[in-house]
């Protein structure tokens, strides 16, 4: 029996599919992404007795922005098919991307410009070295590609063989502009010539001139075994209860998740990010890609591997996904969760008794990784035992590249990587979505901050600060942003529940020192990446209020995004509350970040104030246990 939050199953996705066809004659539909309906909240919380329903996007042959068909399983029939205008389409599926590389390699125009970079183009084999990366056109469409056509851009680099790394090879200046509506490549962009980078990108064991030998093995064992459970995909540890599932958007979410018996967050994921270039080149300039809405994020997930990308004793949840042509496919090891050892817990060692007390620290890890093009991005629930919640992102992959001579490099956008090979400066912008349920009920927004006092009687030498505290009320008064010089951070609370000494119990959203959006406000890409301009929003529950840059953001202007949802500036001094809250980083890429990029981090803390009476890991043992490596797997 299916919880109303579990992922879908392959059988589901193969009714879903079934039924789909029967009620939808267009035999050109081809498929992007497939989701489990979550049931509404208040549903949900009166009984998990729901309809099972999926929502399924695609396009056909009709030339608008594609459909969204909803499928309600328990019945087992097609319950409604919503087409999509021009201006807010479906995201890029496969059938896209794969349509818009045929398109360019067919391009007579497009080959002739390759050859006259004396790159071989007339034999099959020389085409399947010439790698051709699509990219989403929306905001920069070409002039001539009708508005709210579905675009693509695409560059290409050369491979020397199927296993090479083609990022170390661009072919500069070249791109070629796809009308994906109409079919066609409608202009082949060559602002000239720059000569092929000479060096090699391979990262691979077996290209290296040696590996280290002194690395000894380091093994995680946990003999008596790890000290969570699962029921499906429900997880129990140390107190914590929560459901984890991959949305085809969101990514990996947490759902209903308590701790203690005490609700804490109903919905915790990423709801959005955007990844804006700072390069003049005409390679760069236009990109700004919203890798999670656009190219639809969770149906990129990695099968992750035991002892690689998850060490320990690993429990995986596998999930299905669906194809271009309406197949089931099964991800598996999606999700991996491991116990890890975080040091200590606290410690205190008194000088006069010579006692030392101490306790280890160990957090739960739920983790996700999704390839998007040349990055790689993991994200990283930690969940610890002093009720910490972490989101940590792990930003890897290739950077993008730019073949460079010493008359055309730009050093200032654009710091060189390798000979011949510069990597233009950009951000990444992760904003997520966080439905509270603090202790049941409604609950409250404050921001706290440091204040210095004045000069004064009781405070002669200029030394003395206060905390402060201000109630964000309504939505325009919580678009904020950090302040570290003040220690800025955000307070959820729950009025109606107090604590042992008094005071509504709380949660704090701790966040990182991350820069804002550069773009300007009134730019395409400050328009469409609009969530990025502040580093806290605040709206009121509404069920299909998802997505900080809008619900459907291929070809967009920006439209449905934060700036949209909080023009009413509702009220939130007392509600069902979700805070919307974006991180970010600032690429300035540096010789050591190729040709892989050691992983770079960012992310918040949520962290429990007078939630608990006091310390919640007094009743820790003494003992440090040792561990022993094993694996199993959910049933799915």
């Amino acid at each position: 029996m299916h919880h109303p939050l579990d992922p879908l199953s392959a059988a589901e996705i193969e009714a879903a599919i079934l039924h789909f066809r029967a009620g939808h004659s267009d035999q050109q539909a081809f498929f992007c992404s497939i989701e489990r309906l979550e049931p509404a909240k208040h549903l949900l919380k009166k009984s998990e007795q729901c309809p099972r329903s999926v929502k399924l996007t695609g396009i056909d042959s009709q030339s608008d922005g594609g459909f969204e068909a909803e499928i309600d399983l328990t019945a087992g029939a097609l319950k409604s098919v919503n087409r999509l205008a021009l201006g807010a389409q479906v995201a890029y599926g496969i059938a896209d991307l794969g349509l818009a590389i045929q398109l360019t390699k067919s391009c007579q125009e497009w080959l002739d410009r390759v050859a006259a970079r004396g790159i071989a183009t007339t034999t099959k084999a020389d085409l399947e070295l010439i790698q051709v990366d699509p990219w989403p056109a929306g905001g920069y469409a070409h002039p001539d590609i009708p508005d709210g056509h579905r675009a693509l851009r695409c560059i290409a680099f050369l491979k020397k063989d199927a296993t090479d790394n083609g990022y170390a090879r661009p072919i500069h200046g070249l791109i070629a502009h796809l009308d994906v509506t109409a079919g066609k490549v409608v202009h082949v962009e060559d602002t000239g010539v720059i000569p092929i980078p000479p060096s090699s990108g391979r990262f691979d064991s077996a290209h290296q001139e040696k590996t280290r030998t002194d690395l000894k093995t380091l093994d995680i064992t946990q003999p008596e075994g790890a000290s969570f459970t699962t029921e499906g995909y429900r997880v129990k540890w140390q107190g914590y209860d929560l459901r984890v599932s991959i949305h085809p958007v969101h990514g990996l979410v947490l759902h209903q998740m308590s701790l203690q018996g005490r609700p804490v967050l109903y919905r915790a994921a990423l709801s959005e990010m955007i990844v804006p270039y700072g390069d003049a080149d005409n390679m760069h300039s236009w990109k700004h890609v919203l890798d999670a809405s656009e190219y639809n994020m969770g149906t990129l997930a990695n099968s992750l591997k035991l002892g690689c990308d998850c060490l320990g004793e690993i429990h995986y949840f596998d999930i299905h996904q669906v194809t271009w042509d309406g197949k089931a496919r099964t991800v598996e090891n999606a999700i991996c969760m491991h116990e890890e050892d975080y040091g200590i817990q606290w410690k205190h060692y008194d000088l006069m008794t010579q006692v030392s007390e101490v306790r280890r620290s160990r957090r739960l890890v739920i983790s996700s990784i999704f390839t998007v093009g040349n990055y790689d991005y993991g994200f990283y629930w930690y969940l610890y035992l002093d009720g910490t919640i972490q989101m940590e992102i792990k930003l890897t992959g290739i950077v993008g590249v730019s073949a460079v001579t010493p008359e055309t490099h730009n050093a200032a956008q654009a710091p060189m990587i390798a000979d011949g090979l510069a990597s233009p400066v950009h951000q990444h912008l992760f904003c997520f979505r966080l439905d509270w349920e603090l202790d049941g009920g409604n609950n409250s927004l404050y921001e706290n901050e440091i204040e210095v006092m004045p000069l004064g009687e009781n405070n002669p030498d200029g030394t003395q600060f206060c905390s402060v505290s201000r109630h964000l009320a309504d939505e325009h008064s919580a678009k904020r942003n950090i302040a570290p010089q003040t220690s800025r951070h955000w307070k959820v609370t729950n009025p109606e529940k107090l604590n042992g000494l008094g005071v509504p119990v709380a949660y704090k959203l701790l966040p990182a020192a991350s820069p804002s959006l550069f773009a300007r406000p009134d730019s395409q890409v400050g328009r469409r990446g609009a969530f990025g301009l502040h580093h806290l929003w605040a709206t009121p529950y509404t069920e299909e209020e998802q997505g900080a840059a809008g619900q459907h953001t291929v070809m967009h202007h920006g439209e449905g995004g934060l700036p949209e949802l909080t023009k009413n500036n509702r009220d939130i001094s007392h509600c069902d509350l979700v805070m919307w809250h974006t991180v970010a980083l600032t690429h300035v890429p540096r010789p050591e970040d190729w040709p892989v990029m050691p992983v770079e981090y960012t992310g918040f803390h949520l962290i429990p104030v007078g939630f608990f009476d006091r310390n919640p890991t007094l009743d820790l043992p003494t003992q440090c246990h040792s561990t022993k490596q094993e694996s199993q797997k959910s049933d799915s």
